[in-house]
């Protein structure tokens, strides 16, 4: 584990060496300061690039007059380190020659610092892009969304992300993946009439009236839903339950807490008025917000960065960064190396040759 605030980072290295060193340095949300200070130093030795800092992001950029830009962007921040001992997936990184290959064991390998690898060794080797590029690191991806990085950026400087189309250099499995489902929570509150249970008949079950709150649950029917050329599967369900105060108590309060993961066919507005027509007669108590981002694949630069890739683009069903860049007016997709499934575990790896084949992707689109 690095503590050191003074790391350096060789951007000449091959990615998935660089994926090693960037996992050697811990970088836990709220601990994200010698990470953050060794890219923006390694950057800044760069000619062909503004460097600009806003807390612990980094945003680089190229100012060659092209007709077009692009953002790529990842977070620097990690899940906190694994509690089992011997885990694998912790700090520093461990390299494996296994049967498939060669892997990189650690905190981050997946989620997401071999698409950080990536970015920075692109930053260094492409001098003069075919199009203007801004690298953006960003702090905080991992915690609440009111503290991310990326926001306080749009918020603060929203001149430093002005682009044509974005990539989010999320674990993809090396496969495109465009847009995302937005997801929203919100919790329904039934009232009764506190008594004594043994005369339950004086009171008023809460818990009772959930009962038709669960049957409107459990007979909708999610849709899937088609989005240029995507099919993007909705869900709506209860994720938590509550009510009760005591073994002899009829409850007066009860609540259920839903989410409701929707296509980007549908604004924000639009999923919450969807969600009203649901539960006619209840009150929604919002507790999360957060947009669809739509693919962006009918735009030019999309298009010419599918054929780049070689496989054939998939949706993206969780909410990711994306939503940001898309309700910031600026496309966006998911594309990075790794399998997604293994963000957070306590064996999360990267394979070599995919952060290798991530950085040949985007190398050939942007040269």
């Amino acid at each position: 584990m690095s503590s050191d605030a003074s790391v350096t980072l060789d951007l000449t290295m091959d990615p998935a060496d660089l994926t090693a060193a960037l996992v050697d340095v811990e970088s836990v949300s709220d601990h994200e300061g010698p990470l953050a200070d060794a890219v923006e130093t390694a950057l800044r030795a760069l000619p062909h690039l503004s460097v600009h800092r806003d807390g612990d992001t980094v945003i680089a950029r190229t100012d060659r007059g092209r007709d077009e830009r692009v953002i790529l962007a990842g977070h620097l921040d990690t899940v906190p380190l694994p509690t089992v001992e011997g885990s694998l997936g912790g700090v520093p990184a461990t390299r494996r020659r296994e049967a498939d290959g060669d892997v990189i064991y650690g905190r981050g390998t997946t989620d997401m610092k071999g698409g950080v690898a990536v970015q920075l060794v692109l930053a260094h080797e492409l001098t003069e892009p075919n199009r203007d590029v801004t690298y953006v690191f960003y702090d905080h991806e991992e915690v609440s969304s009111d503290a991310s990085g990326l926001g306080r950026v749009m918020r603060n400087s929203p001149e430093l992300l002005e682009a044509d189309f974005a990539v989010l250099l999320e674990p993809t499995n090396g496969t495109v993946e465009g847009g995302c489902n937005g997801t929203m929570r919100f919790r329904i509150t039934t009232h009764g009439k506190a008594a004594h249970s043994g005369r339950s008949w004086i009171g008023e079950n809460a818990i009772h009236k959930q009962a038709d709150v669960l049957a409107r649950l459990s007979a909708y029917e999610a849709r899937t839903v088609t989005v240029e050329g995507l099919d993007y599967r909705e869900g709506l369900n209860a994720i938590r339950i509550g009510g009760g105060v005591a073994g002899n108590v009829i409850p007066d309060t009860a609540w259920v807490e839903v989410n409701y993961r929707f296509a980007p066919d549908k604004s924000l507005e639009q999923a919450q008025d969807h969600m009203r027509e649901v539960f006619t007669g209840y009150e929604l108590e919002w507790q999360d917000l957060s947009p669809a981002a739509r693919p962006g694949l009918d735009r030019p630069s999309a298009a010419q960065f599918v054929a780049a890739v070689g496989r054939e683009p998939m949706p993206k069903y969780g909410w990711t960064d994306v939503a940001r860049f898309s309700e910031a007016g600026v496309p966006a997709v998911n594309f990075g190396p790794g399998d997604a499934l293994l963000a957070h575990t306590d064996d999360e790896h990267v394979f070599d040759d995919a952060v290798r084949a991530c950085h040949r992707a985007l190398a050939s689109w942007l040269s």
